[in-house]
């Protein structure tokens, strides 16, 4: 093949519908670009949690480094985890699937459910990273729109189930529209799906319920959780889901690799679940924030402002979004720009972030709708 291997990667990754994940402009990018002053940035685009204090994340990963052989596979510390896990989330041990985050999850559940031809379905907008799967599994996915109220068209989402449809993905709270669907809307899906029924509950922590309790009723459901968001971990990509004790067994021991999470991650897993009462006021201080920036938002001529079961806050104007997203840069905030959502026109997503970095990014938000015209 030689010189032409190249051309032959363009070829399939064409084929197949793959396009590179987009991140969003860094830190650096912006401080070279306008020079902004890299302590004055406010980076809001990924959804971070900036309430768990960094010094009391780093004592912990330090007390997780004592008597750490690195030099070793992992051994029990992912069944300790599970253990812990199973304390936090209440549910059995053998019902939990530890993960190198979210996404890998995603890939081992699509792995073991779907094959060529089958299909998965899902709501749209919504995660992304449900899409690349499916594509990369070489399955079809069909997308049902959500209500122009960001509710699920349950209705629709039944009538496109037939007996291909292996999977659905239901995040819940949904990533960008932040809302938070009805349980009963969810067990109708679950009762009706022929398939394998994945509620991606990343944002549960800032939002009213769980759907977890449904995991001993019903054998089709998987609930799909992270450390990035609530606990403050997303660099150490760490993630589990729950699962009826037959399902988890083979996403464990039969689909994904055998050590996909390293030592570090795991043991620091432990130390926040022992310490969780760091992670349940970070989220209380994220919920008294969220509700401030949504009225805040509100209150700037030319923006509105959804309400929010997350933490982070979906917000339209009535601007450009390439300009409003390039005026923020220049002031040295960093959102991330989503566009259409439905039928609404120029939406962006921001995290919520401490009182001085929203204090800052709103500022900047007014600036530029003023300087624009709202």
């Amino acid at each position: 093949m030689g010189k032409n291997v190249g051309e032959w990667v363009r070829r399939k990754l064409e084929m197949m519908g793959i396009t590179p994940y987009l991140f969003g402009d860094s830190v650096e990018s912006v401080q070279q670009r306008f020079g902004v002053e890299r302590s004055k940035i406010v980076k809001l685009d990924s959804n971070e949690n900036f309430f768990i204090p960094r010094e009391k994340l780093l004592k912990l990963v330090v007390e997780a480094l004592e008597n750490l052989d690195l030099r070793l596979y992992p051994q029990e510390e992912k069944q300790e985890l599970r253990d812990k896990l199973s304390s936090y989330a209440g549910v059995p041990a053998n019902y939990i699937v530890i993960g190198n985050g979210g996404d890998e999850l995603i890939e081992r559940i699509v792995c073991l459910f779907l094959e060529d031809g089958e299909q998965a379905l899902t709501i749209s907008p919504t995660y992304s990273m449900y899409r690349r799967a499916v594509i990369v599994q070489r399955a079809k996915l069909q997308e049902v729109s959500l209500k122009e109220d960001f509710s699920l068209d349950v209705n629709s989402l039944v009538s496109c189930m037939t007996a291909k449809s292996k999977v659905l993905f239901l995040c819940s709270p949904n990533n960008p529209t932040a809302n938070q669907f009805k349980m009963d809307d969810v067990k109708t899906l679950i009762e009706n799906f022929p398939g394998m029924v994945i509620v991606d509950e990343t944002y549960f922590e800032f939002a009213d319920y769980s759907v977890a309790s449904l995991i001993q009723k019903y054998e089709n459901l998987i609930v799909l959780r992270t450390f990035s968001k609530a606990f403050g971990l997303a660099g150490l990509r760490l993630g589990y889901c729950i699962a009826d004790a037959e399902v988890a067994k083979a996403l464990s021991d039969n689909v994904g690799l055998p050590y996909p999470v390293n030592t570090l991650s795991l043991k620091v897993g432990v130390k926040v679940l022992e310490n969780i009462h760091i992670v349940k006021e970070a989220v209380k201080q994220v919920k008294i924030e969220r509700e401030k920036l949504v009225k805040a938002l509100n209150d700037i001529d030319g923006v509105k402002a959804f309400d929010s079961k997350t933490n982070f806050i979906l917000f339209k104007t009535k601007r450009s979004s390439a300009k409003v997203y390039y005026n923020l840069l220049k002031r040295g905030v960093i959102v991330k720009k989503i566009g259409a959502v439905l039928n609404l026109q120029n939406c962006f997503r921001t995290a919520v972030g401490l009182p001085w970095m929203n204090e800052r990014f709103v500022e900047a938000l007014k600036e530029t709708c003023s300087r624009l015209g709202s």
